[in-house]
Parts: structure tokens; sequence; C-alpha cells
């Protein structure tokens, strides 16, 4: 090769790494459990049904605006015409928002690509071109997306908190009534994962540079650098959080497809 690592500027090694550890270990995890949830949330989204079990609504779905089951729909349904399933009017954002993550590029640049496929691995690529041609030049709109999973978020807490209220008929005009202050195992799924969620969204990069970026004196903004250095913290566990929040959203929409495709009842504590 004439560029990349077989470059003439580059050390000629010979082999494609001196490590004599188990390096490829860590990627190969990646691929298998990122390829799964992949395969999981392909399948989830295209169903188009046991997405609903009240008051639980699965967050693949959230917010429902298609043509979505009866109670499902806090917020109307505008896109009753789509055709296809209801989730796919909505997981592009949080989808975006996760493809296009700092942590998350080098997770599957790493596993899916070999981009290097790890640290001192050299990579099978005979060039580099970085973020500047299509399509990984759409991974500049990461903070754009970033607005969009902080309203994404925010729906996902109304869902949360009306989980803890259940219908007990309905009113003499024929709209529902709830009672509040109920709590089942979906609703302690749901408040967990919205936690994580929302741990991995504040913690965002881009979320830091909102808070603290382009400040030339931390002492004239005290509220936003107080804000910066709680960000900090997330950020420092970004990676973490991402995996928990992954592996949470998953658990709980397979926890209310089997309340929704009647596999069990919901625990309830009070």
């Amino acid at each position: 090769m004439e560029a990349g690592v077989g470059g003439p500027t580059r050390a000629d090694v010979g082999v494609r790494t001196l490590r004599g550890d188990r390096w490829w270990l860590a990627p190969l995890t990646t691929f298998v459990v990122f390829f799964g949830f992949i395969v999981y949330a392909t399948f989830r989204a295209f169903a188009g049904k046991d997405y609903y079990s009240a008051p639980y609504l699965s967050p693949f779905y959230s917010p429902c605006l298609g043509d979505c089951v009866e109670g499902s729909s806090d917020f109307g349904q505008p896109f009753s015409w789509f055709p296809l399933s209801a989730a796919l009017i909505i997981l592009i954002f949080p989808l975006g928002f996760r493809m296009t993550c700092y942590y998350y590029r080098k997770a599957y640049y790493r596993a899916f690509w070999l981009s290097p496929p790890a640290c001192a691995v050299a990579e099978p690529h005979g060039s580099y071109s970085g973020e500047t041609r299509f399509p990984l030049i759409f991974q500049n709109m990461h903070r754009w997306f970033w607005y969009a999973a902080v309203a994404i978020g925010l729906i996902l807490t109304f869902d949360t908190v009306i989980s803890f209220r259940e219908q007990t008929g309905v009113d003499a005009s024929g709209h529902p009534t709830f009672e509040w202050g109920h709590m089942g195992l979906g609703s302690l799924l749901m408040v967990i994962n919205v936690v994580l969620i929302w741990a991995y969204t504040l913690g965002c990069h881009s979320c830091r540079h909102i808070m603290g970026g382009r400040l030339r004196h931390f002492s004239k903004h005290p509220v936003r650098y107080k804000l910066w250095t709680w960000i900090s913290k997330l950020n420092g566990n970004h990676a973490r959080y991402a995996w928990l929040s992954l592996f949470s959203i998953a658990l709980v929409d397979l926890y209310i497809w089997g309340l929704a495709a009647g596999w069990y009842d919901d625990p309830r504590f009070f």
C-alpha cells in the first residue's frame, strides 16, 4: 500500500500488530451485541403491533403518531395515513442521535468497519478520508439530533409519569377517567429506562459544549459553569450510559411486548 498504515512515512513493521493480548475481543463483543440490537429493533419497528399495554407504551413507538392502537396516542395521530409501522415515523431521531454519537462512532467504526479494529492494530483500508465525504459527512448533524433526542427524552418522561395512573372507567361524556398512584413492574422499568436515557443524553459531548463551550471566563457564567461540571461527570461515563440505555430500551420494549401479547401479567406493587 502507498497510503494508510502501509505508507512510506509509517514504520515498516511487517505484521498487523505487535500486541499479544486479546485485542479482538472488544470489537467482536461490540459487533455481536450491537448487531443483535439492530436485528431486534428492526423487527420490532416493522412489527406494528404489541407495543402498548395500558398504561405502558413501548419507547420504540413513542410518541405514537401514526395509525396506533386505541389509548396509545397522547399527542394525536397526524400521520394516520402512513401505511407502515408507526415506529418508523419517530425512530429516525433517536437512531440518528446514537449513530452520530462520538462514542458510538468509535464503537461501530472499530467493530463493523475495522477502522481501526483496535489501538495499535493496522486497519485493512488503504486510504482514509475522515468524515468529510458522503455518507460520513452527515456525522456533523450530531448536535441537531441531540436537540431531537432531548424532545424524545421529554416525551419518554411523560410516558413514564402517566404509567403511574390507571383507567378506572369513562365519564358521562364518554371520556376515560383515571386514578393516580398505581405502580407496576412496568412503571419501575420505565423509570430506570428514562433515567439512563437522560444520563446518556445529558452526558453527550455536544451538551457539554453547549453548556461550557466558547466561554472565556467561567467566573462570569457561574450557572453555565455549574451545569458544565455536572454534565462533565456524566460525560466521563458516557460509554457506560450509552450501552446501559440501549439495553434498557430493549428490555422495556420486550416487557411491554410480552404484556400486549398476553404472555404474562404486570405485577402491581400498589
